[in-house]
């Protein structure tokens, strides 16, 4: 490997002793479970949504399938899986999942993730944070492309594991067996296959399925501002950075540009439904804007840069999840958004990856421009010639396409507009308190959202909540199922019953979800759930042309993949705030954090459910919870 020259240490974040794909080869594979067991998980999670003939009429499907032609799918599904020993039995349905679904991506699969501002105030200024991720973020992709990355590791016991000590002794082990020697030491290599598909990849529609494209020997960066496309090399033709002071002259430049915002703004459609943009697509290629098109799917990332200030968080999680539909290019890999006031976020494309692999980045990227950022506020930008280092695209449009462009604005600012988004902060316990108490965070949190839909809307419906599999070699996610019979009951006994119950009953209703919830984590996390097992069964009936079996053309389970809560967590000191739109038009998308003294919640919801009161209804929750918990008496 090339060591280090002092010139060089700044183009990577840190120099792994341990090589970033060290474990690749030897993670474990993603297990098929045993078709009882995901038949039992199924109906477990069944129970609570049904009344009693519904259950009795799904049960016998359910066991009618798990005796005839699901043994045989599944068993085809099990040799299948033995011949294809390099991936994972998910890694092809799911891609399929993602790229033949013809909704838009926006509002309906892009995520966003939005930074926590830098804790020096004078660094968030728009052009000096712009410059300082921008170099963060090359850094991060030279730094896993010469293999200097650290590689992903859960730590069950860092003290033992994450060590120099057991750093030095793992990587002298062949990368064959590298995993059992982390295994060893109560360490969890992840699955990092994904993270090549962070830079120079794009997402390109076609007709019925879309592709996935990456150029790796792309070297510039793709800005927009005002909806309008900018390019500029980043790296050189030796594979240098270009010195930070370079980047910050190019993107003062742009920011300095005063040309008018198109009149019809490419952007919108990277919005549109994947078949008309399909269309659109071709029609451009064919009227000559081929290279122009080449140069923004191929860029390094996309750079947008925002004309106005975040008001407030409900603004800030509108401006990260869509944007204004200009200044944004919904099929990158990422957008990383940087407003006026220098508030910054991540908005990525899902077919090509989750939520690890671009947590993982944005750690990076905030810890590396936060501690070492590579320009100061008073750095002053070099005197190089940016008028001829930036090119601005110019997109040649005929009557089709201009015509094109404008319906897909008028559909993209009709979902906007029926789209509501909603936060709470609840600060009267976190973490801390319910640890103390021996019980799981997260499944209180869940275990406060089926009360609230319960105290809204008088029922349990399905609920989603995404669990990562990249303990495995390729693994995607896990569905956990946070409404069971347990916080169902517990519900009740809270919304319906508190005259009836004494605290010390509602405490161990409590504990007896939080030991459920528990279960169902690991168990999904241990590839062990049911919902990518059945369909994965499904996706081979389909692919084989086999008629669909009768246990999934019933009612109910249509009814529990209608996820009309769907739920997705992480928490991290880079990232103060995340969300996503709702997976179902009446259904409620929930991005929450549960901090160590208080708990976060963003909703997003569109007209046939009121977010807003969703969460005052959340809010009681958590209150009555934690009320119970401290051994207080509650009111309804």
């Amino acid at each position: 490997r090339r060591g280090y020259s002092s010139a060089g240490a700044a183009e990577y974040l840190h120099r792994s002793i341990v090589p970033t794909m060290h474990y690749q080869k030897s993670l474990p594979r993603l297990p098929v479970p045993k078709l009882e067991d995901t038949i039992r998980r199924y109906l477990n999670a069944q129970k609570p949504l049904l009344n009693d003939d519904q259950f009795r009429k799904t049960e016998e499907l359910a066991h009618h399938f798990e005796k005839g032609i699901g043994r045989e799918l599944h068993e085809q599904l099990v040799a299948q899986d033995n011949q294809n020993k390099h991936t994972s039995y998910i890694t092809g349905p799911w891609f399929d999942m993602y790229l033949k679904a013809r909704e838009p991506v926006v509002l309906n699969f892009n995520a966003f993730m939005s930074f926590t501002p830098d804790p020096k105030s004078e660094y968030n200024d728009q052009l000096i944070r712009a410059t300082n991720m921008t170099v963060s973020a090359l850094r991060f992709m030279k730094t896993f492309r010469a293999g200097y990355l650290e590689p992903e590791v859960f730590h069950l016991n860092p003290e033992k594991s994450d060590t120099e000590i057991f750093k030095k002794i793992i990587r002298f082990v062949p990368s064959s067996v590298a995993w059992f020697g982390a295994y060893m030491v109560n360490a969890y290599p992840l699955d990092m296959s994904q993270y090549f598909r962070l830079f120079n990849s794009t997402r390109l529609p076609k007709l019925n399925r879309d592709e996935l494209y990456t150029d790796e020997k792309a070297k510039h960066l793709l800005v927009l501002r005002n909806g309008n496309f900018y390019v500029f090399d980043v790296i050189d033709r030796d594979g240098n950075m270009l010195k930070p002071s370079e980047i910050q002259a190019h993107l003062k430049y742009i920011l300095s540009d005063n040309s008018p915002a198109p009149a019809f703004p490419l952007g919108y459609l990277s919005s549109e439904n994947r078949d008309t943009w399909a269309l659109l697509r071709k029609n451009l290629l064919d009227n000559g804007n081929e290279e122009a098109l080449q140069k923004v799917d191929s860029a390094v990332f996309c750079l947008s840069l925002d004309d106005f200030p975040v008001k407030d968080f409900v603004h800030l999680s509108h401006t990260m999840l869509h944007g204004d539909g200009a200044n944004r290019w919904y099929d990158k890999s990422f957008n990383l958004i940087i407003t006026k006031d220098g508030t910054a976020g991540i908005n990525f494309e899902h077919s090509w990856g989750d939520g690890v692999a671009v947590l993982r980045f944005q750690n990076e990227v905030f810890k590396d421009s936060t501690k070492a950022p590579a320009i100061s506020p008073q750095a002053q930008p070099a005197s190089v010639d940016s008028s001829k280092a930036v090119q601005k695209l110019d997109f040649k449009l005929n009557d089709a396409l201009k015509a094109g462009i404008t319906k897909a604005k008028q559909k993209f600012d009709a979902s906007v507009e029926a789209l509501s988004l909603n936060l709470i902060q609840f600060h009267e316990g976190g973490k801390d308190l319910l640890k103390k108490k021996k019980l799981s965070p997260d499944a209180v949190a869940q275990l406060a959202f089926q009360m609230a839909f319960l105290r809204q809307y008088n029922q349990t419906v399905a609920t989603y909540e995404s669990c990562s599999t990249a303990a495995f070699k390729h693994g995607r996610t896990e569905t956990i199922r946070p409404a069971s019979v347990h916080t169902k009951k517990c519900s009740e006994a809270f919304v319906r019953e508190l005259s009836k119950r004494s605290t010390e009953e509602l405490q161990k209703l409590i504990e007896e979800c939080s030991k459920y919830h528990g279960r169902l984590t690991k168990e999904a996390a241990m590839g062990q759930g049911f919902d990518r097992h059945l369909f994965g069964l499904r996706h081979l009936a389909l692919s084989k042309g086999i008629a669909l079996p009768d246990f999934y053309q019933d009612q109910a389970y249509a009814r529990i993949n209608h996820n009309i809560i769907s739920t997705s967590t992480l928490v991290s000191p880079a990232v103060q705030l995340g969300g996503f739109g709702p997976v179902v038009s009446d259904g409620f998308g929930v991005g929450y954090q549960v901090h160590d003294e208080w708990i976060g919640c963003n909703v997003s919801s569109y007209p046939t459910r009121n977010g807003k009161e969703f969460l005052q209804c959340v809010h009681k929750s958590l209150e009555d919870i934690f009320n119970v918990l401290k051994g207080k008496k509650i009111s309804s």
